[in-house]
């Protein structure tokens, strides 16, 4: 059986991202009770009668678009275009509108199967608010709460119902007599189909996060490595407002790139919608596997670039740096920009950095072989011999501070974790090791292990001596010795 997409149409406000979240069981659509919240396409999967299908949330349509906006339903079309199964949302609280009008006409015009959702009936007579929706002329009505699920079972039945596999006589007969091992035995037979299911897509996804200021060209530049107009791009900040996860295949490989909201200081962030779309960036920025930055070649390296920059190594994510509108530059400008970014963004020198248009696509390709070099540095395997061989030769060619008249000894070191690397020292005074000296050790291991792109980590643990906690026991002459010190010492003090 295919799998069935169903894709959520309607007016801005109706509960479109509410419904999302419920068939998922999750929280990626943003919801608020604000109007044109949801921009791009959202998809989704999931479960239904232990048939799976795919979600789109889509942005509102209220006819009269300008600007974004008709790029935002331009968007919700394709949405409908792609699904074989529509979710026509309504207002039961606001009733039937105009732009209610213009959708049935166009949905009527795709020859699909359109199932009408009059939503937000609790609280509301449902036959009586429900009833002027019939004059748009769908057979197929449904009442619904989408926030508190009421409704939503009976209208996934019947949705689903064509796609759920039917057993035939014989096996309906042959799984009533199946004793409790032969049942065991079919789960496991399941499970060993999901897991054959599961091998036919990319084991090896790289989750990629696009990071960056409002308006300096994100969606622009998913959108070349699409090589479609999948996300909204248009001249304004702002316009991305979730954090949007698009699967892709490139040259055999296979990647998800996560198209994030602009971050701006947290004094200009005002509204509640945008406060939730930082929220939504942070969260992608700890779920990828490599974060792309996106600096603007027009402006200088704000704060703000520093801000969020400190965040994705704090956060440990392999960083590829990305400096775009490089494009009807001149080459004094260029070289200022490059000056700029050697002085300023001199802590992320782990990182690849190149210089692209995404609007014309020059430079685009070339980030990808630094994402899959920062994500290979990230998940590298190191022998605890080979890490031994480079800590020797960091030892020899500077060795560590001298403490209190005592010589700082590194001993041995072994790979405590990966994505990011994590390097444990043992030895003796590791605790007294200055942070000058940690830097020169974890720039000689990125050095001599050729890690680019990954942040590193570094923990030091010192060795205890098993015997300062025993005493020593003295001689029969080392105790004369001792009492004799002690009562010349007394003397002196009368003395």
């Amino acid at each position: 059986m295919m799998t069935p997409v169903i894709a959520l149409v309607g007016r801005p406000n109706v509960g479109k991202s509410t419904l999302f979240n419920r068939l998922t069981r999750s929280r990626d659509a943003l919801v608020a009770d604000a109007p044109g919240l949801t921009r791009d396409r959202q998809y989704g999967q999931g479960a239904w009668s232990e048939q799976r299908f795919i979600i789109i949330d889509t942005g509102g349509i209220s006819g009269d678009e300008e600007g974004v906006d008709a790029l935002m339903a331009k968007q919700s079309l394709t949405a409908a275009d792609e699904a074989n199964i529509v979710f026509f949302l309504v207002d039961a609280r606001a009733g039937l509108t105009a732009a209610d009008e213009e959708i049935a006409n166009y949905l009527r015009s795709l020859g699909k199967e359109i199932n009408l959702v009059v939503n937000k009936v609790d609280g509301v007579d449902a036959d009586s608010v429900t009833a002027e929706f019939y004059a748009l002329g769908f057979s197929n009505v449904y009442q619904i709460a989408a926030s508190h699920g009421r409704g939503v079972s009976r209208l996934m039945d019947d949705v689903m119902e064509p796609f759920v596999p039917e057993l035939s006589d014989d096996e309906d007969l042959s799984e009533g007599d199946q004793s409790e091992p032969d049942g065991e035995a079919t789960g496991a037979q399941s499970e060993s189909a999901e897991q054959k299911g599961s091998d036919k897509q990319p084991l090896a996804s790289i989750k990629m996060a696009i990071i960056g200021r409002p308006n300096v060209g994100k969606s622009t530049l998913v959108n070349r490595m699409l090589g479609e107009e999948r996300v909204i791009a248009y001249d304004m900040p702002g316009t991305t407002r979730d954090s949007i996860y698009i699967p892709l295949e490139r040259q055999g490989k296979a990647y998800t790139l996560i198209d994030t909201a602009g971050v701006r200081r947290r004094g200009k962030v005002k509204e509640v919608q945008e406060k939730f779309s930082v929220i939504k960036t942070l969260q992608a920025i700890e779920d990828a596997d490599v974060v792309v930055m996106l600096l603007d070649a027009r402006d200088s390296v704000t704060e703000q670039d520093l801000g969020l920059l400190g965040f994705v190594i704090d956060a440990g994510r392999s960083l590829v740096l990305a400096v775009n509108k490089w494009d009807g530059m001149t080459q004094e400008e260029r070289d200022k920009v490059r000056q700029d970014i050697r002085r300023r963004l001199e802590f992320c020198q782990f990182a690849r950095l190149h210089f692209i248009s995404a609007l014309h696509g020059s430079g685009v390709g070339d980030i990808f072989s630094s994402v899959h070099e920062a994500h290979a540095s990230a998940n590298k395997k190191i022998s605890t011999s080979k890490l031994n061989q480079v800590l020797e030769h960091a030892v020899a060619v500077h060795q560590p501070p001298m403490v209190r008249g005592h010589r700082i000894k590194l001993r041995y070191a072994h790979i405590g974790g990966h994505n990011p690397p994590l390097f444990v020292i043992h030895g003796n005074q590791t605790k007294s090791l200055p942070k000058a000296y940690q830097r020169y050790l974890l720039n000689h291991f990125r050095r001599q292990l050729r890690l680019v792109g990954t942040p590193l980590r570094i923990e030091l643990k010192e060795g205890e001596n098993p015997f300062a906690h025993k005493r020593q026991k003295l001689t029969p002459r080392q105790q004369h010795t001792k009492k004799r010190l002690e009562k010349q010492h007394k003397i002196g003090k009368k003395r």
